[in-house]
């Protein structure tokens, strides 16, 4: 920590929330953002064209009655990764320096924007740790001490780490000049992933903050030893299950050249047989891996789980 922190108080600094279908959720992650002791300058909130009635939601909270939040309407769902999209653009074309972004679920403690700035420059990308009670909310690989960790009193208070998901996520003008925007071909899943890699292979790095906490639900999946490689399995519906499989192609093809065969393919098959034996609608799980090969394979980016008949 040096004088760049105390400069964090001058400097334009955009939390931006992306939502769909959960105004409640969104409303409670906008007073948390309203209660900062380091307070953006801009709370600016994407609306993935909810049918919830999150606008009428939103305004008879009266949150819109504090000038700095901006709430944008889009007119079709573009995913997590064209929200993030759309906000990152508008935030630093509108003067942002800096842009902490995070979905509506997230609950960001009092202290957590200010935490981060401690430690934040232009140079690399930043994250709040994502926290359910004592635990972290998925589990955290500390590069420099070689090891996962998924209890928060682990983690250092910053250390490089290979990715962040877009929670918490901190990123600056200087890095998306130079990297531009999270890639829309990827709908949800894994956008966040390839900004990472992207970020690095251009010469930046990722780091943790450790006690810059935000509450978040603590993600539920299986471990299982394959040819003694571990497989994290997560449980999804099939049309999330289309884009977890094809996303992982699309990050496979553009960063890992022959690994997308020796390593990619064979956990998606792996996730595959794990899937049709322990879900219980497993011709739709079938259909989703196979639709995901294929349109991952062809780079057949977008939305397409209504497409391929995933509902």
């Amino acid at each position: 920590m040096d004088d760049a922190f105390f400069e964090s108080f001058y400097m334009n600094i955009n939390a931006l929330v992306v939502t769909y279908n959960r105004k409640e959720l969104l409303v409670e992650c906008i007073k948390a953002l309203e209660l900062q002791t380091l307070t953006p300058s801009r709370i600016l909130v994407i609306n993935n064209a909810s049918t919830d009635g999150t606008v009428g939601f939103i305004k008879k909270s009266n949150l819109l009655e504090n000038s700095k939040i901006t709430l944008i309407n889009l007119d079709e769902n573009i995913g997590g990764a064209g929200g993030f999209s759309t906000g990152m653009k508008y935030a630093f074309d509108n003067g942002a320096d800096y842009v902490w972004m995070m979905d509506d679920d997230a609950m960001p403690h009092p202290k957590a924007l200010e935490n981060l700035m401690k430690y934040a420059t232009s140079k690399h990308i930043y994250g709040s740790l994502a926290i359910n009670g004592e635990y972290t909310a998925w589990k955290t690989y500390l590069i420099s001490e070689n090891r996962s960790v998924n209890l928060k009193e682990e983690v250092p208070e910053i250390s490089e780490v290979q990715s962040l998901p877009f929670l918490g996520f901190l990123t600056s003008k200087e890095i998306y000049k130079s990297i531009k925007l999270p890639d829309t071909s990827y709908f949800i899943a894994a956008d966040d992933t390839e900004y990472c890699m992207r970020a690095q292979e251009n010469g930046f790095k990722i780091f943790i903050c450790g006690n810059s906490y935000i509450d978040h639900p603590k993600a539920e999946y299986q471990e299982f030893n394959v040819l003694g490689r571990t497989i994290n399995y997560v449980s999804l519906p099939p049309w999330k299950r289309y884009y977890d499989t094809r996303n992982r192609i699309f990050i496979a093809k553009k960063y890992f050249g022959i690994r997308l065969y020796l390593l990619t393919l064979p956990s998606i098959f792996f996730r595959l047989l794990i899937s049709l034996t322990i879900e219980k609608n497993k011709y739709q799980q079938l259909k989703a891996y196979f639709f995901g090969v294929y349109d991952g394979l062809l780079k057949k980016g977008g939305k397409r789980h209504e497409q391929r008949g995933f509902i």
